[in-house]
């Protein structure tokens, strides 16, 4: 993780709102959003498609500009940044997992792991990523492309290429939504295991009620809004 770290929670979200355009008029995507994400606490957010989880990960990461309220990343207001700015306040300390994967489809999961360490120009990339491959259970599949491999093993791909710069927050959007129920238990093992290990805070959107069953506080979205989950 980043020795540069601010004391204080990595997150904060207060009362947030997102409004986008739409042919039959504005529709209000996120209303009055409150969350804060603690060092190395994981958080998992449940709720309906359409519900406004997405948003509120694309929103906390500074991907997306809420029409109001106060988005803090590492003790910085987002809205005092620009585009550059909240590049390099992410770089190297907040990592995302999609659903989809997101590989380069013409770099090896080896070059997919090293491309952010040597975007950060880490001296140990090729040793760190052959590591992170290690710890997910791919050495053997290093020299594959994206196209070569299974989704589970895609997945894996994406988790050692998020962790590997050892990041202080990690953003999950339904990271096991595109795999059958042994590989989603394999990758949801192994997020859970790795972010325990890294002291990485996660904020983990899924439909998955045993996975949410994981983290260590689970919220509902519904409508825009977030409270307290089962």
């Amino acid at each position: 993780m980043s020795e540069a770290a601010a004391p204080g929670p990595p997150l904060v979200l207060e009362a947030v709102a997102l409004t986008l355009p739409s042919a039959a008029g504005p529709v209000e995507i996120l209303r009055g959003v409150d969350l804060t994400v603690s060092a190395g606490e994981r958080i998992a957010v449940t709720g309906p498609s359409g519900s406004g989880k997405s948003s509120l990960i694309a929103v906390a990461a500074g991907l997306e500009t809420p029409t109001a309220g106060r988005v803090s990343l590492f003790g910085r207001d987002l809205a005092r940044l620009d585009e550059d700015g909240r590049a390099r306040l992410r770089r190297g300390r907040v990592s995302l997992v999609f659903q989809a994967f997101h590989l380069l489809p013409n770099m090896t999961a080896f070059e997919n792991v090293a491309a952010p360490l040597e975007i950060a120009r880490r001296p140990d990339a090729a040793v760190v990523a052959a590591e992170w491959l290690e710890r997910v259970g791919l050495t053997i599949r290093a020299r594959h492309y994206p196209h070569q491999l299974s989704g589970g093993e895609q997945q894996r791909v994406a988790l050692a290429r998020a962790l590997a710069p050892r990041p202080d927050l990690l953003f999950a959007d339904e990271p096991t939504g595109n795999l059958d129920a042994a590989n989603a238990a394999r990758v949801a093992g192994l997020l859970f295991d790795l972010v325990g290990e890294s002291g990485t805070a996660l904020v983990l959107v899924t439909h998955d009620a045993a996975l949410a069953a994981r983290a260590d506080r689970r919220l509902a979205m519904a409508d825009g809004r977030l409270a307290a989950g089962a």
